[in-house]
């Protein structure tokens, strides 16, 4: 009696195994999406061909802004890659947009991610391609990026501790970006 209980126990726990191992590609695409996630990869492809800008890039800055969350700051940044309603009117003067409204268009993701890697794409070129100061400069504007050094800036001459964190945090997440998301965005 005692071997068959063994036995039937021996079985029982390697179908919870299996079950377990099977549930496990569930469980991990689980906390990848709360721990790095990924919204709107569609827009995000199509925007970064567009402006020649990585798509990794661009869902990085959406996470450290915004976490993919449509909202608007205490600033009034608005949107997925929160982007004031001053720069969004910039933008469109300067891209040839026609009409605007920053309530609404800022909070349709095909509009924010097309304005927003607009003016990544702008910063990047304002500063040679040099990535930390055109990240420095889409979080603190760019009179603080020029200040600190242009397109000659190294993250740790960044003046304010949290456009550093910033930098590093989009830089960092555009590689987990790069590695998790590779077919998503298009990459492999």
């Amino acid at each position: 009696m005692r071997r068959r209980r063994l036995v039937a126990g021996g079985v029982v726990a390697a179908v919870l195994v299996g079950v377990g191992v099977s549930q496990l590609g569930v469980f991990d695409e689980t906390i990848r999406e709360v721990t790095l996630p990924l919204r709107h990869e569609d827009i995000i492809r199509q925007q970064a061909a567009d402006k020649g800008v990585e798509p990794e890039l661009i869902a990085a800055v959406i996470y450290a802004e915004s976490r993919f969350v449509d909202q608007t700051s205490h600033a009034g940044a608005m949107g997925l890659m929160q982007i004031t309603p001053t720069t969004a009117n910039e933008i469109e003067q300067r891209s040839g947009g026609t009409t605007f409204d920053p309530a609404e268009d800022l909070s349709d993701p095909q509009i924010n991610i097309q304005y927003g890697s607009y003016h990544l794409r702008e910063l990047l070129d304002l500063y040679g391609g040099n990535e930390v100061a055109a990240l420095a400069a889409y979080n603190a504007g760019p009179a603080k990026a020029d200040e600190w050094g242009g397109a000659d800036l190294e993250a740790e001459q960044i003046g304010y501790p949290e456009t550093r964190e910033y930098v590093d945090t989009v830089l960092t997440k555009r590689d987990e970006y790069r590695h998790n998301y590779a077919g998503e965005l298009g990459l492999d």
